[in-house]
């Protein structure tokens, strides 16, 4: 491709190429901004789903899972059905599966059916989202006009979470839950009408997809999630339970198998096998889950216990993007100098302090008592992206750049969905269990009594996240070898790592 334009002098071309490029750059960024903003915006709607749809608050997570799930475990499936049969075709294709699921989950009367559009969606945006990706590196010439993409393709992944609470709350407060999945349709339409008249055309490649590989994977995660979801109430040594494990780890051992034998794998097991990158997956894997598990507990925290409004619980979470953002901007003028070692340490460690911070919350606090540990989260989360990007890129070929990109994001989506499985059942044991207790103390007051067995709950949830996040600390701590960063753009994003001694 030719340049964007001319030193010195403006052309015709040059500007109908720019304009071109603009539009592009437009239909590609909204698109994964829409992906992004569905891991949040459904969050600030739980509660009013729950009493809606009549969910129990085990089943709920479902809600979020479904989506998070299918999402992480079909996107190196997604990416590579874009090499194989066209990246505009594909990109197309995910958008509008991602649209008409939105519309079905916004019609849904029943929990099943909710949940069966969520799952929907996610395959949508494990399609939509990497093609994007790689339309970005396709689309536009290699040098500052791409490395401005990658920022603005990257700023709309972060700003999708943030806006996600915002516009949730907005929504539900003025219409009704169902608008934070209704709101997905017109913004797909538009996109799906746009984007064969913008974006280029590209030919697929021969090659075959991974599916059972991504069958397996998925299916054995999913029943993974079931067993724990389902465990405080049938019970840990119930049939359905102990079935629920059992098939879930056939199943991922079978994936393994698969993985060893195909030529054309869809995670080559190899590529694991660099400590930096393994502990780095890691890393990502723990603070998914923190993050997605605190996000889901608090929403309802703010809403149940503080009975904020969604508009007010969505503007609460302010602290958190502006935190990660103004953060992140730092790191990446920093860590040429300073490397990726002292950043991707302590972030890990903040998000643990932050956790562990809000568990002290309870049915008296205020939001000053949520405050302090929401920007602790927020820096720590931005001095950990920026250095697990550059950690999990680092010695790798531009063939494989694309993998391990989509790796990592892998591991966030799947960290998220079996770390708020597994924190919920820490969550509804905490709160079965303290229930007796808050009923005896306060014999008249049923409703007062269940409202202090889930703040109970919530706390636990919290300090095992805190857990979780202090075992990324410690991975990082140990696990990971310093690097240091050897190419920068001018506009501060990083482009290339070495290892360091």
């Amino acid at each position: 491709m030719t340049a964007i334009a001319t030193a010195g002098k403006a052309t015709p071309g040059n500007a109908t190429r720019t304009r071109s490029l603009g539009l592009a750059l437009a239909v590609i960024a909204t698109a994964q901004l829409m992906v992004m903003l569905d891991l949040t915006i459904v969050n600030i709607a739980l509660p009013s789903i729950q009493r809606e749809l009549h969910f129990s608050a085990a089943n709920l997570t479902w809600v979020i899972d479904a989506y998070v799930l299918v999402f992480g475990g079909l996107l190196l499936l997604g990416g590579r059905t874009g090499d194989l049969f066209g990246r505009r075709r594909m990109f197309v294709l995910g958008i509008g599966l991602f649209s008409a699921a939105s519309l079905a989950g916004g019609l849904a009367t029943t929990q099943s059916m909710l949940i069966a559009a969520r799952a929907v969606q996610g395959i949508g945006a494990a399609i939509a989202s990497p093609t994007a990706l790689a339309l970005v590196a396709t689309t536009f010439p290699d040098g500052p006009p791409r490395h401005r993409a990658m920022a603005v393709y990257a700023g709309m992944s972060g700003a999708g979470g943030a806006l996600g609470l915002l516009l949730g709350g907005f929504l539900v407060d003025v219409s009704t839950w169902r608008w934070v999945l209704f709101v997905n349709v017109p913004i797909g339409i538009a996109l799906v009408i746009a984007a064969p008249l913008v974006l280029p055309r590209t030919v697929g490649r021969r090659g075959r997809l991974d599916v059972p590989g991504a069958l397996t994977a998925s299916a054995g995660m999913a029943l993974l999630v079931y067993g724990l979801v389902r465990a405080p109430d049938t019970g840990w040594s119930a049939t359905q339970t102990i079935a629920a494990f059992a098939g879930a780890v056939a199943l991922l051992a079978a994936f393994v198998g698969i993985e060893l034998r195909s030529r054309q794998p869809l995670l080559p097991l190899g590529f694991l096998r660099n400590r930096n990158r393994a502990g780095g997956f890691a890393v990502m894997l723990l603070l998914g889950a923190a993050m997605l598990s605190l996000i889901f507990f608090l929403t309802q925290f703010l809403q149940d216990v503080l009975h904020y409004s969604p508009l007010v619980a969505g503007v609460a979470y302010l602290p958190i993007p502006v935190a990660v953002g103004s953060t992140g901007l730092v790191v990446s003028r920093q860590v040429k100098r300073f490397g990726t070692r002292p950043f991707l340490t302590a972030g890990p460690l903040l998000v643990a302090g932050g956790l562990a911070w809000v568990s002290l919350a309870t049915a008296r606090s205020s939001y000053l008592d949520v405050l302090g540990p929401l920007v602790a989260v927020g820096i720590g989360m931005g001095l950990s992206f920026v250095p697990l990007t550059l950690n999990a890129v680092t010695g790798v070929g531009a063939n494989e750049s694309g993998l391990a990109s989509a790796l990592l994001n892998t591991a966030q989506q799947v960290g998220g969905a079996l770390g708020l499985a597994a924190l919920v059942t820490i969550a509804a044991t905490a709160t079965r269990d303290s229930l007796p207790a808050q009923r005896a103390a306060a014999p008249l007051a049923a409703h007062h009594a269940a409202l202090l067995a889930a703040v109970a709950g919530y706390q636990d949830a919290f300090r095992a996240g805190a857990a979780g996040a202090g075992i990324a600390f410690v991975i990082a701590l140990l696990v990971v070898r310093a690097s240091r960063v050897t190419d920068v753009a001018d506009d501060g994003s990083t482009l290339a790592l070495a290892n360091g001694a």
